[in-house]
């Protein structure tokens, strides 16, 4: 189990810190290219540390208007990762009509995992401004996260502090993907997870019981608060995920709050990521699927 948590753990950083490949060669008749891209936008004017700190990236459809908006947050243990790790999303989200942002946050230690979460509210403040400038609608707001991006959109999505915040609320929001987290029960996990999963989580969230609570999204799963639906997907092999989405999920589904456990088989942490997009993923199928039924 630790050296599956470790190897999970290894390629998760190789991969979020590769490039997107180059824009693709155009033949000399000019033809519309597959989606339209704005970077670095920065969505906090008054912190520009960087042309990628608290900044995003915008890949709409190349005509249009009115597209569901997809907003994706990056994983990387909270510590490492960037807007630019979106492998093959671009293409197949703009390819269905939708417009997807890629955004960036403060990263630990500069940030604590509030302050991130913060982050994400002030960038969906900003994208629920400024989406129809890009072809988007802003009364159709999706939120992606994976890993450590799992754990921050799920927090948004269920303590509605981080958008009255920006003067908006859990109605903003139409519903929350979450791919193969195990935080959001912090206090669960480090309680019964290895000592290095433990290690990397007390990292950030310290070794105090009140913060793993503050900081799990299962404390704040109410009725009545508007929590919007959620498709939570896993590695079907990781003991931990499962563990964690299938007890989530239970929660909100006690709350009368929709929500949907997939098990993806043949995935790695890393692959149930970096393989959204690619023909017959079942991963993509379902999220799709959780799309159209609810925008």
């Amino acid at each position: 189990m630790i050296r599956s948590v470790g190897c999970s753990l290894l390629f998760l950083i190789i991969s979020l810190f590769s490039e997107l490949a180059g824009q693709a060669a155009f033949p000399e008749e000019p033809v519309d290219p597959p989606f339209k891209t704005s970077a670095n936008i920065p969505y906090d004017a008054n912190i520009i540390i960087g042309k990628h700190f608290k900044s995003l990236d915008i890949y709409a459809p190349p005509s249009g208007k009115n597209h569901p908006v997809v907003i994706w947050v990056h994983g990387g243990a909270w510590k490492i990762g960037d807007k630019r790790g979106v492998d093959s999303k671009p293409s197949a989200f703009t390819q269905r009509g939708y417009l997807l942002v890629s955004i960036n946050y403060r990263l630990h230690p500069q940030a604590s995992y509030d302050q991130q979460a913060e982050d994400i509210a002030q960038a969906i403040h900003w994208i629920h401004a400024h989406a129809t400038e890009y072809g988007g609608d802003p009364d159709e707001l999706f939120l992606m996260g994976h890993s450590a991006g799992a754990h921050l959109v799920a927090l948004v999505s269920t303590n509605p502090v981080y958008l009255k915040q920006q003067s908006l609320s859990l109605k903003s929001i139409k519903g929350t993907i979450l791919l193969d987290g195990a935080g959001y029960d912090i206090a669960e996990h480090m309680t019964t997870t290895g000592p290095t999963a433990r290690k990397m989580y007390s990292a950030v969230f310290s070794d105090d019981p009140q913060i793993w609570k503050a900081a799990s999204p299962v404390t704040y799963v109410r009725k009545n608060q508007s929590i919007p639906p959620f498709l939570i997907l896993h590695v079907a092999r990781r003991a931990d995920s499962r563990k964690q989405s299938e007890a989530f999920a239970r929660i909100l589904q006690e709350n009368k709050i929709k929500a949907e456990v997939i098990a993806a088989p043949g995935k790695t942490h890393l692959t149930i990521n970096r393989e959204i997009g690619l023909p017959d993923d079942l991963p993509t199928q379902k999220i799709f699927g959780f799309l159209n039924q609810h925008k």
